[in-house]
Formats: C-alpha cells, structure tokens, sequence
C-alpha cells in the first residue's frame, strides 16, 4: 500500500512526521506492505518554522493509479501554507483521488485545499476549530457540513480539527488500509 505525503509550503512538522511514523512501524515491526512517498512542488520544501524537508517525487510526476491513499497535513498561512495548498495543480490531485475512490487523510488545516477542490460539498468534515471558530468557517463556506468533532471521517476522506489529532488520522488511515486490529497492534506497540 503505498501513500501519498504531499508537503505544501510551510506545512506542519509534527502533522506530517505522523504518517511517516505509524506507516513505519506497521511495515517494520509487524509487517505491513506500508510505503510512504513524500511529494511536493519542488524538491526542497520549507515547513512551518524553517525547517527544510527533502521530497521524493514533484506533483507533475505523480500517477494516481500507484496509490492508495493521499495524505495532507495542515500548515501555517504566515509561513505561505495555502499559496501551494491552493494551488489548482494540487486541487485536481485531490479530485483524482477522490474520483478513484482513494482515501484522503487530512490534519487541521489540510481539510481546507480539499474542502476548496470541491469534493466536500454537502459532505461532513471539520478543521481548526480555535481561533473563534475561523477556519471552520472557511470550510463551511467551500460547502462542508462542519462537525466540531476531532476526527471526522466521511467515505474515503478523514479531516481532523488540530495537531493534536494527528497520530489518530494516521491511526484511522492505517485501518482504513488494513484493518481494525492491525492498527490496534500498531497503536499499542507505540504506546497509545
């Protein structure tokens, strides 16, 4: 199984760092055909606070067909997140998968370039839920029915409302892709 982490500008270290380790350890420790292929705009990525992320592979290279799941995390707009975020080459990935039925894992803020593609119309969803309520707002406004909830998963696409929520959409997408019990396994041998 082979997942998508695509790394917009000014992304959020913890938010990405999750899928790179819950796949990790389902694929060493218990065996899970898990591979995690970081993909961005250029090769050098600079998330939120500086720090410089290398990619595997750029949007324009990429072959939906070769994944089964696409794997956003959110980040800072101080730090240029939605000027790649919205960025419509990515919006049409995201339409890609979702027309193939693929999942799509998004924390915090990552809802929202999902929610602007369209796929969430009329779908529930959340995102940033602090802040008086802002991002949700936003989210509400491309057609999401918001649900104040950390992880909301409707069909094929998981949102959550903050960092801390990040290892439980790693979680969620692990069984997604295998099954309950192995992402029970997982969970527990990395002690939550």
């Amino acid at each position: 199984m082979k997942v998508l982490l695509f790394l917009a500008k000014g992304f959020e270290t913890m938010e990405f760092s999750v899928f790179v380790d819950v796949m990790g350890w389902a694929k060493n420790d218990f065996h899970c055909d898990t591979q995690v292929i970081t993909c961005g705009f250029q090769k050098e990525v600079e998330s939120t606070f500086h720090v410089p992320v290398l990619v595997d592979t750029f949007i324009d290279e990429i072959c939906v067909d070769e994944f089964d799941a696409l794997a956003i995390p959110g980040g800072f707009e101080e730090y240029g997140f939605y000027e790649e975020a919205y960025d419509e080459r990515f919006l049409n990935l995201i339409r890609s998968f979702d027309e193939k039925g693929k999942i799509i894992a998004s924390i915090c803020v990552g809802a929202l370039p999902v929610a602007k593609s369209g796929i969430l119309k009329g779908r529930n969803a959340t995102t940033y839920h602090l802040k008086d309520g802002c991002r949700q707002k936003q989210l509400q406004a491309f057609g999401a029915h918001v649900i104040n909830e950390p992880i909301v998963v409707d069909k094929n696409v998981i949102t959550s409302y903050c960092p801390q929520t990040a290892p439980g959409v790693a979680f969620t997408l692990l069984e997604m892709l295998t099954s309950k019990e192995q992402a029970e396994s997982v969970k527990a041998a990395m002690g939550y």
